[in-house]
């Protein structure tokens, strides 16, 4: 058992390391010499080098109790930093997701998902598919594909990645009758064990994108005092968001895989009976399971 509590001390140890520590300190470092260059020396690598210089002179000519003393300090405060991140990124999860009303821009994702999908429809009325030529079809594929570029249901919420959350639970109740908020738990236990590893690296991913792009909001308060610290908040606010669209991609694909590949198994395992023994539920199935996990509530 102490060999058990070593290794989780040990792991812990390289989280804090890697998640706050490092990127805290990198932040203290850029932070102090920021508000010492200020705006009008924003560049002036010279003065940089000068104001280390002195501050790690003046560092080491102290007493080794002092010496003790700023280090923890800085410690502190790279953590303080990295803490302060972590909270922040709730903050960035919800903007991304779209967990904030946006009446507005939810209705104008509603008129451009609409006006593509009638675009889609007149193209397959104009050619049906028993005649369809490989041309037509092709053209048929595009616009599809410029429709789920915005969402790949009728759109819910006002940013396209809560659009891709939005669309894997608008799919299972629609196509399968499934409340999904309700029904997610008992479907993660169905799964096998390399399903469930292929969503948590993906939702993994997610997170570590929502940690990256978090890091821009204290730069960007740096950049108050330190204009160059804005132009470093956008690279890293636009590096996460990046990795979190493609994490999110991949997060709501697998997800909506689960749905078609082990509703039956969900189905089966609560004891409503199915047509087939793998495979997605149809609608009155997944309204029987639906009811059983919902409990009235």
């Amino acid at each position: 058992m102490s060999d058990f509590f070593k290794e989780l001390a040990k792991t812990l140890a390289q989280r804090w390391v890697g998640l706050l520590l490092v990127p805290g300190a990198l932040f203290v470092v850029g932070a102090l010499v920021g508000v010492r260059l200020g705006h009008a020396h924003a560049l002036d690598l010279s003065m940089a080098s000068q104001a280390f210089t002195t501050a790690a002179t003046s560092v080491a000519g102290r007493a080794g109790t002092v010496q003790a003393v700023v280090l923890v300090v800085a410690l502190l405060a790279s953590a303080g930093v990295g803490l302060l991140v972590q909270a922040m990124a709730g903050v960035t999860r919800g903007l991304w997701l779209g967990q904030w009303p946006g009446t507005i821009l939810t209705a104008r994702r509603v008129r451009k998902w609409e006006r593509r999908l009638r675009y889609r429809q007149e193209l397959e009325a104009a050619d049906p598919a028993a005649s369809r030529s490989a041309s037509a079809q092709d053209k048929i594929d595009r616009a599809t594909a410029r429709m789920n570029a915005v969402a790949m249901a009728r759109p819910g919420r006002p940013t396209w990645m809560g659009d891709r959350i939005h669309a894997v639970e608008a799919i299972a109740a629609g196509r399968y009758g499934l409340d999904l908020p309700f029904a997610w738990p008992r479907l993660w236990l169905t799964m096998p064990e390399t399903a469930r590893a292929e969503i948590s690296a993906a939702n993994g991913a997610f997170a570590a994108a929502v940690t990256v792009a978090s890091w821009a909001w204290p730069t960007l308060l740096l950049g108050a005092f330190w204009w160059p610290a804005i132009v470093v908040a956008v690279v890293i606010g636009t590096t996460g968001w990046v990795r979190g669209r493609a994490a999110i991609t991949d997060l709501t694909a697998l997800a909506e895989s689960a749905l078609d590949l082990y509703g039956c198994a969900l189905a089966t395992a609560v004891g409503v009976e199915t047509q087939r023994t793998a495979g997605p539920m149809e609608v009155d199935e997944g309204a029987q399971v639906t009811a059983i996990f919902r409990k009235g509530r």
